[in-house]
């Protein structure tokens, strides 16, 4: 049931292990560590009711409240122990995942910072039991039966990275890498909590950026993740220079050639030291930026095109999910982020505005795949436009414009 994750194929080990899995055969870096197969999973709900009629709330309860059994147990302590029992990241592998049909971009659960077996335990069952979550049930949408899924489970060595990041390799080999960067660890950038710095880099290996405020970061204190405030000094600072930005183009490539296409690729810097974090299929490519700032109209707040389209609807401020039941079909979400859990109210809406992210995150994955205009970092948003006012957004040139209603 725990496999090496050198050895790791999507077959028994789910789309996002297996593509680590194949990149360290491919002698590139990537933290080691092992798996739990999907045989693992199966055996812990083998006599659960999950395709049964039962809600998701009872499957997911039902697989949270259930000891694992100590042969897996004993089995994650003895894998721990072969790795230093260092901290590790727990993360998700679904049979639904990281595909070149679907990314399932944050929907199931991840862990950094989880030290000691119990603890390992405890991040291994959140994310079998995240299969039911009802942002992974909302993303999913299709008719599969619950017990046609499966959830293997990536657990690998920490990394303190000093810079993180996300990369998507062009669909041309000579085409343009899109990279974003910001210091601390990746979940500031994938989770849409931060505005990283914006790097393209073209064929010819010239490089063309746009500093961020990078205003927070997100590192591990013992076994937790803290929140710190970047110094102001460093705020403006790019987080990597122009030669970093075209090594991590040519490492892309490597990537792409390695899996057979474009990838949307996580990386980190630890110790001076690039790593590879996760590797899959590019589902749905961000829109190029606009061609000029003249592009967007007299009065319109400006941010980063994140997702094709333009649409006009009714503003919905949206701080947290406490204002979920106030969304109606066809509203515009006006948020200061959007976090995973968010999809199902992307699902409804119309169109999307942030305070702050970037193009690669997974809210703007999401938005893309599901075909909404989004518009990210657009300061002060939630303030600069009010409930129930007309706005028009526009994903291509990053202008939202506020309309007589």
């Amino acid at each position: 049931m725990i496999i090496p994750l050198v050895e790791a194929v999507p077959g028994t080990c789910g789309g996002k292990a297996g593509a680590l899995g194949a990149l360290l055969r491919a002698g590139l870096p990537v933290p080691d560590g092992f798996v739990l197969s999907y045989a693992a999973y199966l055996t812990a709900v083998r006599d659960l009711d999950l395709g049964g009629s039962d809600g998701p709330d009872a499957m997911r309860a039902a697989i949270e409240a259930r000891p694992v059994h100590a042969s897996v147990i004993d089995a994650l302590g003895r894998a721990l122990g072969g790795l230093g029992d260092p901290p590790v990241a727990v993360r998700s592998s679904a049979s639904n995942e990281d595909t070149g049909q679907a990314s399932a971009a944050g929907q199931h659960e991840s862990f950094l910072a989880v030290r000691g077996a119990g603890a390992v335990t405890d991040a291994v069952r959140a994310c079998w039991a995240s299969l039911f979550s009802p942002r992974a049930i909302d993303y999913r949408r299709d008719d599969r039966p619950p017990d046609d899924l499966a959830m293997a489970v990536i657990v690998q060595r920490h990394l303190d990275a000093e810079v993180s990041g996300v990369m998507f390799t062009p669909a041309d080999p000579h085409g343009t890498t899109e990279i974003e960067a910001s210091w601390g660890l990746g979940p500031s950038i994938v989770g849409g909590t931060v505005t990283p710095d914006a790097y393209r880099v073209a064929g010819d290996g010239s490089v063309a950026r746009t500093i961020a405020d990078k205003r927070t970061r997100l590192d591990r204190h013992g076994t937790r993740l803290v929140v710190r405030d970047v110094p102001a000094s460093a705020r403006d600072r790019p987080a990597i220079d122009d030669a970093t930005a075209a090594r991590l183009a040519e490492l892309g490539g490597e990537i792409a050639a390695v899996l057979g296409g474009p990838q949307d690729i996580e990386w980190a810097i630890a110790d001076g030291r690039t790593w590879i974090l996760q590797a899959r299929p590019v589902t749905a490519a961000p829109p190029p930026p606009p061609s000029v700032a003249s592009d967007a109209p007299a009065g319109a707040l400006t941010g980063t095109p994140g997702s094709r389209g333009s649409v006009t609807g009714t503003a919905r401020i949206v701080r947290g999910p406490g204002d979920f039941a106030r969304v109606h079909p066809g509203d515009i979400l006006v948020c200061p982020f959007t976090d995973p859990a968010w999809t199902p109210l992307l699902r409804i809406a119309a169109g999307v505005v942030t305070e702050t992210g970037g193009v690669l995150s997974h809210a703007a994955i999401v938005a893309r795949e599901l075909g909404i205009p989004a518009v990210l970092g657009v300061p002060d948003a939630t303030s600069r436009l009010h409930d129930d006012t007309v706005i028009t957004v526009d994903g291509a040139t990053g202008a939202v414009t506020a309309t007589d209603a």
